[in-house]
């Protein structure tokens, strides 16, 4: 296979539906796949988000546990949770892609199916990127979003006594890689939803701008690398520390937890990939967000704690130690 191959089967999976038809594209999305690069015009109003994000197989994916369309959408919705976190609209993406000599077309389709699904999913653009030769299969994606001014958030905005919610139970994902690599076994539907969350992430945009929206919600980050170690990111960059109370375990969490004889706290704790937001909100309008929140999406905002003036991070007045992914220290 050549690069222009590879390329123009890319444009057909991006630009195009499986009944022939064209892909509607963002209006302010002029130039995609094809040229040197992409043209678009950004918003007057708001500013751009940025985010770029990398998953290479046998550091994030194996074949063992999930298809190459798989770790396509969840390379896809990864890029897509960093915006969510910003309270951000995504608007156009690009992809590159190491790829080993050895490997075959059908591979790359299938991978860059996945990739194209979770971009429509998330009412995102792929407008182009690159193709090299490389060791192992590599996936580098930089998705740019837009929010307005006064709705961006950052880590950097808690203060002492805000109160910190999440959006959704945790360690779904770490079970799903638990049953997917056989360390683990459930019946359904509990194996199903298990895999899903590890297979098919979904990105809470919706949900981030919402809470963006809202002037009580004062910082954000996702749960991409586990709430013990989120929750600890979240405190330095917002000069506090915290104090959690409680967390919530996704029903596939909970029970592989029992199976494997582990607190399900615990394992919560340290499961990543969840996608789930970290919010610290305002306490005295906390009630009024969470009933909004419950409102608009037919679920609670789950609170987990409270940030505080003394430094460190608290979890039964014990020091809450960071049990989630590191890229440099996972053995």
């Amino acid at each position: 296979m050549t690069e222009d191959e590879i390329v123009a089967a890319i444009r057909a999976i991006v630009e195009y539906e499986p009944d022939g038809s064209r892909h509607r594209r963002n209006s302010r999305v002029y130039l995609g796949i094809g040229d040197d690069a992409a043209l678009w015009q950004p918003s007057r109003s708001h500013r751009s988000a940025i985010s770029t994000d990398m998953l290479v197989e046998g550091v994030h994916f194996t074949r063992s546990t999930m298809s190459l369309e798989d770790a396509g959408w969840r390379a896809m919705a990864a890029n897509l949770s960093d915006l969510a976190a910003m309270g951000a609209r995504p608007v156009l993406a690009t992809v590159a892609l190491g790829v080993p000599r050895a490997a075959a077309f059908d591979e790359l389709v299938s991978l860059y199916r996945g990739l194209a699904a979770a971009a429509k999913h998330g009412r995102v653009d792929i407008v182009g990127g690159d193709l090299t030769a490389g060791d192992v299969l590599t996936v580098a994606i930089t998705v740019v979003g837009e929010v307005r001014r006064s709705n961006a958030l950052t880590r950097s905005g808690g203060r002492p006594g805000d109160v910190l919610a999440v959006t959704g139970p945790l360690g779904a994902a770490r079970a799903g890689l638990a049953v997917a690599s056989a360390q683990a076994s459930l019946e359904s539907p509990l194996a199903d939803a298990a895999l899903d969350a590890f297979r098919r992430p979904q990105a809470r945009l919706a949900e981030g701008r919402f809470l963006g929206a809202n002037a009580a919600v004062r910082a954000m980050i996702d749960c991409s690398d586990g709430l013990s170690t989120d929750l600890h990111r979240l405190c330095a960059a917002s000069g506090c520390g915290a104090e959690l109370e409680s967390v919530p375990v996704a029903d596939a969490a909970a029970a592989v937890a029992r199976e494997q004889g582990e607190q399900a706290e615990r394992f919560a704790l340290a499961g990543g990939e969840d996608f789930e937001l970290l919010v610290a909100v305002r306490e005295r309008a906390f009630p009024h967000v969470a009933a909004r929140y419950a409102a608009r999406f037919g679920k609670e905002l789950l609170r987990v704690g409270v940030l505080r003036s003394e430094a460190g991070v608290l979890w039964g007045g014990q020091a809450l130690a960071r049990t989630g992914w590191d890229h440099f220290s996972a053995g």
